[in-house]
Formats: structure tokens, C-alpha cells, sequence
């Protein structure tokens, strides 16, 4: 398991780009919001904490993970820096979890390779609830925290 000796929440800040000029937009999924929500509120933070304004973080809520694909395509048509999509999708008993984290993982590749603005890929695919609570505030830390980091530095990235 790649978090089993990882804490997600721990990063070097100076490595952090200020994010004094960017705009995000977050798009988070309504379904399993006892991680989704977690989740942003980690990215929020840390975004207030680089120095994103408030007012330049705006929040589209999707029903699904599913429709993370079209929040973020909609949101980089709205002049943001970059797009961070937040989502959960547990393994249940049938082959849709297959299905739903192969089809969101290749929109988000292909919103990545088809436009100049970043979407970053915060969507927990876990075997069960307690590995998602673990890994969205939980002993693993919060991977809406390594997502904001990430998106600051694309951010930075893109806008040379």
C-alpha cells in the first residue's frame, strides 16, 4: 500500500509556491461526502495557507465521481489556474468500481493532456471506508492537503 508509511499531510511549505496570484476551482463529489468533505477542507486550508484568496477559490459540487470530468472541464472554461477534482469511490460487491475509477482516471488524464490549465487527481479509490477516513483526515493524513500542494505547484508551473 503506498500511504502505509506515508502521511499524506507532510510537506516542506518553502517548497510551495505562493499562491497570491492563482485562482482553483475544487470540484467535489456529493457521493461518500463523509470523505469528499474532509477532503476539501484540507485543500481549502491549505490553499488559504499558501496564500490563495478566498475569494479566488471557487467550489462546484458534482453528484459523483463520475461527474468530476465535466466539473472540471467546466471550470477550466472559467478562467481558473488550475482545478483540483475530489472524489471517493469505495470497492462494493460488483465490477462498477472498476468501471467508475478506469473511466474518471482517463477524463482527468485527458483534461490534462487537452488543456493548458492542471486538474489534479484527489480521488480516493479505496478498498473499504476506513482506508478512506485514513487517508482524508485519518492516521495517513489528509490527501486534500497533498492535492493543494500539488495544484500550487502546477499553477506555477503553467503560468511560465
Amino acid at each position: 500500500m503506498a500511504t502505509a508509511n506515508t502521511n499524506l499531510s507532510v510537506y516542506d511549505s518553502n517548497e510551495v509556491p505562493s499562491g497570491k496570484p492563482f485562482s482553483i476551482a475544487l470540484i467535489v463529489s456529493e457521493w461518500n461526502n463523509q470523505v469528499t468533505e474532509p477532503l476539501f477542507q484540507g485543500a481549502y486550508d491549505t490553499l488559504i495557507k499558501h496564500q490563495v484568496k478566498s475569494e479566488n477559490i471557487s467550489r462546484i459540487n458534482v453528484p459523483g465521481s463520475f461527474e468530476l470530468i465535466y466539473g472540471a472541464k467546466h471550470a477550466q472554461k472559467n478562467g481558473v489556474d488550475a482545478v483540483i477534482v475530489i472524489g471517493s469511490v469505495i470497492q462494493g460487491e460488483t465490477k462498477h468500481f472498476d468501471f467508475v475509477c478506469q473511466g474518471v482516471t482517463q477524463g482527468i488524464k485527458d483534461l490534462n493532456i487537452q488543456s493548458p490549465i492542471p486538474v489534479i487527481f484527489c480521488v480516493l479509490t479505496d478498498n473499504n471506508l476506513q482506508q478512506a477516513l485514513d487517508r482524508s483526515g485519518g492516521k495517513h493524513g489528509n490527501k486534500g492537503i497533498e492535492a493543494a500542494v500539488a495544484a500550487l505547484k502546477m499553477a506555477a508551473l503553467a503560468s511560465h
